[in-house]
């Protein structure tokens, strides 16, 4: 059964206790150097530039204390998607490449009445092979931040940042609760998954041994399991609605914030760290 074990895979949403330095950071801290960082890392255009960044989170992973290979079985769950996203790119994202870039491989095959042109273009590699090792380290570096961070530090850290923005009607406590809420569930629906497959297998059903490329099959075995796991999240949802209501939660409003203590020498310098990395990646002429 070690191939339904979803819950050994789901890193975000997860907290391992420490003491390294990204544990003694205080959350505002972590969550400003997460979305400089990530800034980083979405924005970059050189291959060179994405290594970097990739390399930058691993190191992020490394200083944590966490074992990268944990880390990185956070990838797992969506290494299907990743390569159809891989190959629908190769095969088709060079035939309307606006750029006029060279192209690297072209073929056309025929089925039946219908011909079809694949084409892979500079263009179109670059933006393949961008996109997925930005998605890697976009994975990797929200797990960094779950994984040292807490649910409820998190949560405050989220509702304080967006605390400038109540003059503009922006909802900071419940945006931060709704986020608190859906990090807190990811670990809970992937156990719901594991749960489901399991009884599925039980009873007979092939989902089609990992590591074959067996996608189209899995996919098939996993809409019985998709109804029964939406119910469940559903009815997850409202007895936790129903428990709020029951103890009389009405938001942010007329709530008393809790006074989290200014941020030290050494938070600034996590959020100075991140800018100048960031400042760095933008700037530094990369060959590639």
């Amino acid at each position: 059964m070690d191939e339904f074990d979803f819950a050994r895979s789901v890193t975000v949403g997860q907290y391992v206790p420490g003491t390294s330095v990204l544990h003694r950071l205080d959350p505002r801290a972590k969550l400003a150097a997460f979305v400089i960082v990530l800034a980083a890392i979405i924005t970059s255009d050189s291959y060179i530039g994405n290594v970097v960044g990739l390399s930058a989170a691993l190191g992020l992973v490394a200083l944590a204390g966490i074992p990268v290979g944990y880390v990185l079985s956070g990838v797992r769950p969506i290494v299907p998607i990743l390569v159809v996203f891989t190959v629908f790119n190769f095969l088709f994202l060079g035939n309307y490449d606006p750029t006029g870039s060279a192209v690297l491989w072209r073929q056309q095959v025929a089925l039946g009445p219908y011909e079809f042109n694949f084409t892979v273009t500079e263009s179109s590699m670059k933006q393949t092979v961008q996109g997925v090792v930005r998605i890697i380290a976009l994975i990797v570096l929200t797990s960094t931040l779950t994984l040292t961070t807490t649910i409820t530090g998190l949560a405050k850290g989220i509702e304080t940042l967006l605390a400038p923005f109540r003059r503009v009607k922006v909802p900071g406590h419940e945006a931060a609760m709704v986020i608190a809420i859906a990090y807190r569930f990811v670990p809970t629906v992937a156990d719901e998954l594991e749960r489901l497959m399991k009884a599925q297998a039980s009873r007979g059903a092939d989902f089609g041994r990992p590591g074959r490329l067996r996608f189209v099959k899995r996919a098939r075995q996993m809409i019985p399991i998709t109804v029964p796991l939406f119910v469940g999240a559903f009815r997850r949802a409202e007895r936790l609605i129903m428990a709020m209501e029951s103890r009389c939660y009405i938001g942010g409003k007329g709530r008393t914030p809790i006074t989290l203590p200014a941020l030290g020498r050494r938070d600034w310098t996590a959020i100075a760290s991140a800018a100048v990395f960031t400042l760095a990646v933008w700037n530094v002429p990369w060959p590639l």
